[in-house]
């Protein structure tokens, strides 16, 4: 990090987002902000694929039609990411972008709303945001922070930098669901596609540019693989994949869109909300578990990907802490309710922002600009959806192998430590989810000062937490018992 006693920022935009006092640029922001931008732009073609075409209990499409209307569910997407985004460089003042939390929109999709309507569902999406802006504005989120051990904390940045590599080679169809092993490589057990082709390219091609240090590496990665991947498809014609043609293209068809422009009001859905209608649907208790589930997930994801992505830009002190901690997850809890309110799932902070924090973003001023391109996004869907997962991925193993590097921080002769870090650094992508591997890491973490005989040094906030873990992962056997 710079100097700062003899570096005086040159400008107010420097003084406001500290970018000389963080060793950082306007240039390298910037860059950052770009980067983020094009390895989540897939969320807003990705969160109406998930949402857009499921029926609520009425058989209704999200907006009250008869026909999955996936524009406007799109717009509304890169609305609410580019606000929150936008909002959490201004308050936040760090380099984390937000969008629809992946996961939580398939658990409102496949597990509430098909039993309440969308407006419903949405609802208790809202009411969650609220609840978790309320734990934020007591203190208790931030508390909770505080009480975790700082090596339990650097086990969670290394399990996402796990996660986030393996999200990128499932992404670009390197791994795969196999038929006697639960993974394979490529197309039984081969690497015979385009596609592929293209993201072991971009691969190789990004980490020979992040091993020599050069400038913008990410983002020239993604933008090249992105052009490789247009001229692939236009002499190969791989098409999108599917069963009959699974060495197709994963997400998107990289070709030049015929339509540039295309707009639709998002702000249409913020309407489409009811917080109270879901408990007289259904019993209150399963409403009440349903707000559970997506307030324990967005919790924790939040949580790692914060401490994650804030330790690789060298944001994180010696107590594991952020500056403006309270100021990022009252944005983040906001933007779970503004998520609701507009009808595109809970939004939270993603950890695809490693890859703007790889490119040398450390201030907000990154997230105004992967915010602002968001916004831009309304109006030029069509161009967003060129760049494939087969060109975004690349970026998201290289920066999962960057976040891993901290793995050396955690001494492994103290089991006491070791053996949580390890289910914590495991479990994430193994299960493909974050909370699944902050809850391991914790419940195990309690369980062994437990037995050996050191109680007293756990936490009062984390026996609470581990104790709410317990209860999240047996939430199935308690609906069953409880017969709900």
């Amino acid at each position: 990090m710079s100097d700062t006693k003899n570096t005086e920022p040159r400008s107010a935009l420097d003084r406001f987002f500290a970018i000389t006092e963080r060793g950082s640029t306007v240039s390298r922001e910037v860059r950052g902000g770009l980067a983020t931008f094009f390895t989540m732009a897939y969320i807003v073609v990705l969160n109406p694929l998930i949402i857009a075409y499921g029926k609520d209990i009425e058989g209704q499409y999200i907006g009250d039609g008869t026909e999955p209307n996936v524009a406007l569910v799109a717009a509304g997407t890169a609305f609410v990411a580019g606000v929150m985004t936008i909002l959490m460089g201004v308050i936040g003042k760090v380099p984390f972008a937000m969008a629809a939390g992946l996961g939580l929109n398939a658990f409102v999709t496949f597990n509430i709303a098909t039993m309440m309507s969308w407006e419903e569902a949405m609802g208790l999406v809202f009411l969650e945001g609220v609840i978790i802006a309320i734990l934020v504005l007591t203190g208790l989120r931030t508390a909770v922070f505080h009480a975790i051990p700082a090596q339990l904390k650097t086990a969670i940045s290394v399990g996402i930098g796990l996660f986030i590599a393996l999200i990128g080679f499932v992404d670009a169809g390197f791994v795969r669901k196999a038929q006697g092993t639960p993974l394979e490589l490529g197309i039984a057990g081969n690497l015979t596609s385009w596609p592929i082709f293209v993201f072991i390219v971009g691969l190789l091609a990004t980490a020979a540019m992040v091993a020599r240090k050069v400038k913008g590496a990410i983002l020239i990665g993604i933008v090249g693989t992105t052009i490789l991947a247009i001229v692939v498809e236009v002499f190969a014609k791989a098409g999108k994949s599917s069963a009959e043609n699974p060495g197709g293209w994963q997400l998107n068809r990289p070709t030049v869109p015929e339509q540039i422009f295309g707009f639709h009001n998002p702000l249409a859905l913020f309407t489409e909300f009811d917080p109270i209608g879901g408990f007289q649907r259904v019993t209150i208790l399963l409403a009440v578990l349903f707000v559970f589930t997506l307030l324990i997930t967005d919790f924790f994801d939040t949580m790692g990907t914060v401490v994650g992505v804030g330790r690789q830009a060298g944001l994180v002190g010696e107590d594991g802490m952020l500056p403006r901690t309270k100021q990022i997850l009252l944005v983040d809890s906001i933007g779970a309710a503004a998520g609701g309110a507009g009808s595109v799932s809970s939004n939270t902070t993603y950890i695809e922002s490693a890859a703007g924090v790889g490119e040398g973003a450390r201030t907000g001023l990154a997230s105004v600009v992967t915010g602002a391109l968001f916004l831009v996004a309304i109006f030029f869907a069509p161009l967003v959806t060129v760049v494939p997962y087969e060109a975004a991925a690349p970026a998201l193993v290289v920066v999962g192998f960057l976040m891993m590097t901290a793995i050396r921080d955690i001494d492994w002769n103290d089991y006491e430590m070791a053996i949580p870090a390890f289910l914590t650094i495991v479990i994430m992508p193994f299960t493909y989810s974050v909370s699944n591997g902050i809850g391991a890491g914790f419940i195990s973490y309690v369980l062994i000062k437990v037995v050996r005989g050191k109680a007293r040094e756990v936490h009062p906030l984390l026996w609470g937490t581990a104790v709410l873990f317990v209860l999240y992962f047996a939430i199935g056997p308690i609906r069953a018992l409880l017969g709900v």
